[in-house]
């Protein structure tokens, strides 16, 4: 059993502890905060089912005020795993390195942090093999996850030489208060990080994009235009489409309308939080142009990062050296495929 340790109980450490407590051959041995958080709070009201470290001893007096049971510091968590998983605000990451290399335990950053706090900028399905043994691995970001995950899927199957992008990225996550929403959409300068950082994990592929900034909260839709090295029909991508395991391939008529569709699917189904970690890809979306092939994902942001951390772990730990084996043992403890 690996040790895993989550740091940072956010948004994006919730679903990692979640994810890692379904993994039947990883031990997560707590989580580590700074403040009490509302989530911090829900967890001690849920009996605490995960082990809590304090991250800082700034707030300790908080976490006694309110009667929620520490295991110990952020140090001694460290000391105890072989691996962390650092869902931490943006550059602070990069500074518990320090502490992960004193004890040279292994670390998995998320998107947020820059490239250069890891050793490999890593993605389960396109370069499991990069990561195996590694002691420093960086996440994609959600929308360049879920991408890359469709992209990969037709590049494997038929050879992808460029791809261009339009992203519909939400303002905000839910709860977030510190994001005004305004009655206005905004563009980022071309082209996006997303486009960009799939050339990085992707080489051999052209990529550029747009993004677009949308005042709401639920999922990101994405719109991509590939080309291949020879033609893609309709019928093609679908049947490649629909064998991904983190692939939910849905149409309109079935009522999928747009993001609040998946969430509330999501919700109906009973998933935490009303999580999904597949992409999903409307079927309808499928259009041949020319040599080009036209397709639409959408993203749920807060959930979909959680398979390739999963994956992460796997690789650095040397768990499984096959890309194929460890990737279907992530998907297979997190219901991946289910589905179908």
């Amino acid at each position: 059993m690996v040790k895993v340790g989550v740091c940072g109980y956010g948004v994006i450490g919730q679903r990692l502890a979640d994810g890692v407590a379904l993994q039947k051959d990883m031990e997560l041995v707590g989580v580590a905060d700074v403040a009490p958080t509302l989530a911090i709070r829900a967890l001690k009201e849920k009996g605490m089912p995960y082990a809590l470290y304090l991250a800082s001893e700034e707030n300790r007096a908080k976490f006694e005020q309110l009667k929620i049971p520490v295991s110990g510091t952020l140090e001694e968590l460290v000391r105890k795993c072989d691996i962390i998983l650092d869902a931490t605000s943006a550059g602070v990451g990069a500074k518990n390195k320090e502490l992960y290399a004193k004890y040279n335990k292994k670390a998995v950053f998320q998107g947020g942090e820059k490239n250069s706090v890891a050793d490999v900028f890593f993605h389960g399905y396109a370069n499991y093999e990069k990561g195996i043994g590694k002691q420093f691995l960086k996440l994609t970001s959600c929308n360049t996850t879920g991408l890359i995950r469709a992209v990969d899927c037709l590049d494997r199957d038929y050879g992808i030489k460029k791809v261009a992008i339009t992203i519909v990225r939400r303002v905000a996550d839910p709860g977030d208060y510190h994001r005004g929403l305004t009655n206005a959409l905004q563009i980022d300068k071309a082209p996006s990080h997303q486009a960009v950082d799939l050339m990085t994990i992707m080489p051999h592929i052209d990529a550029t994009g747009i993004l677009i900034h949308t005042p709401v909260t639920h999922g990101h839709i994405i719109t991509v235009v590939a080309t291949g090295h020879k033609k893609i029909t309709k019928e093609m991508a679908l049947e490649s489409f629909l064998k991904h395991d983190r692939i939910r391939v849905v149409s309109i008529d079935d009522g999928f309308l747009g993001n609040a569709s998946f969430f509330r699917y999501a919700r109906d189904l009973g998933n935490p939080r009303g999580d999904m970690y597949e992409i999903g890809l409307w079927s309808d979306s499928i259009v041949e142009s020319g040599d080009e092939i036209m397709f639409a994902i959408n993203i749920p942001q807060e959930s979909v990062t959680i398979p390739e951390t999963m994956d992460a772990v796997r690789a650095a730990c040397e768990m499984q050296t096959d890309r194929l084996e460890g990737i279907g043992k992530t998907n297979t403890y997190l219901g991946m495929g289910k589905w179908k």
